[in-house]
């Protein structure tokens, strides 16, 4: 869900700034036009970069207790200070060669989002929208808008992410906030991920089918994850040996420990297509809880196939590769094939 709700406002930013590019038509010119009514809405961006990105947590760890009295730091090392998520260019340089055959440097953007030019749509554009209004049933609030979206394949590249102090905020200079640089760990040192063409189905005011957002289309190619290291930064410069002398070498590591994972393919279960059944609905305040996001995906078996699994270093060699035939999750007491996920701030 992380990585679709980025997504969704990354787009909306890219709309957003293409805003005056783009020619409003109404119902009556566009139906002079095609015959049909309705708004008919083409994105040709060809790729969209982010030189950084922040997601503050304003009171890090928690120091207080489940009844909100202060207690010492634990040994969880909590402080209460804010601490944010950081995506920025990758530390070490590494050329990427993208679909459309030219290439990039992970270090020079945090996050590069493009069309995977092996899996267009017919438009040639990043995404497809037809927008209608609709009164619904007629009987009370059942009025609703309906966005039917087609998105090409993606390939999204990511230079680090990592964790870091939040700095200051000075709105009378700028409103950039971002984080200290002298207080700052790596924790994935970068991924990458290529998706196939999709298709979704959003609703927003009564939303008749039953959620905000219905995913049921086949991302042909699947999913494919390339090049994921996560970094334990806990041993860097630690002692690993020590020679005996007068006085004795110690040897410690260059660097922090990583766990790197060339690639991780996804698709159905004998195929290599992967089917997308999700539905996305969002939950407002009630007696329960403060609201949250429910994603209830329905969907079959899958087959999971990482290769290069290397531990310490990625110079290291590698352990293998590991497969995994028809995977099945299931919720619920009926035990019905999916998953439930719920996100909520705290």
């Amino acid at each position: 869900m992380k990585k679709f709700t980025k997504l969704a406002l990354v787009s909306s930013l890219a709309i957003s700034a293409n805003a005056m590019a783009m020619q409003a038509m109404d119902d009556a010119s566009l139906g002079a036009t095609t015959g049909q009514d309705g708004i008919n809405i083409g994105i040709g961006i060809s790729r969209i970069t982010i030189d950084k990105m922040f997601v503050h947590d304003n009171d890090g760890l928690s120091t207080k207790d489940a009844s909100g009295v202060s207690t010492p730091v634990t040994a969880l090392g909590g402080t209460g200070n804010a601490g944010a998520i950081s995506i920025r260019g990758a530390t070490n340089s590494e050329t990427i060669t993208l679909t459309n055959g030219s290439t990039i440097d992970r270090k020079d953007q945090g996050i590069f989002i493009g069309a995977n030019y092996q899996s267009l749509l017919a438009t040639g554009n990043l995404a497809d929208l037809q927008i209608d209004s609709d009164a619904g049933a007629g009987n009370g609030n059942t009025a609703f808008i309906n966005i039917a979206a087609q998105v090409s394949g993606l390939e999204i590249h990511l230079g680090e992410i990592g964790v870091t102090a939040s700095g200051t905020n000075d709105p009378s200079a700028n409103i950039r906030r971002g984080g200290k640089d002298d207080n700052y760990n790596a924790i994935i040192s970068g991924l990458s991920v290529k998706t196939g063409k999709m298709t979704a189905n959003i609703q927003l005011g009564a939303a008749p089918q039953g959620a905000m957002i219905k995913l049921d289309s086949k991302m042909i190619g699947g999913l494919e994850i390339k090049n994921l290291g996560i970094l334990d930064n806990s041993t860097k410069g630690a002692l690993v040996a020590q020679i005996p002398g007068t006085p004795p070498t110690n040897i410690t590591t260059s660097g922090p420990g990583e766990i790197f994972i060339e690639s991780i393919k996804v698709a159905d279960a004998g195929t290599n297509d992967l089917t997308m059944k999700a539905s996305v609905s969002v939950f407002g305040e009630s007696a329960a809880n403060k609201g949250f996001v429910r994603i209830v995906s329905t969907n079959d078996k899958i087959d999971n196939y990482v290769k290069g699994i290397h531990l310490g270093s990625r110079a290291g060699g590698s352990i293998g590769d590991v497969e995994v035939q028809g995977l099945q999750t299931f919720y619920g007491a009926s035990y019905t094939k999916g998953s439930v996920i719920s996100i909520s701030g705290r």
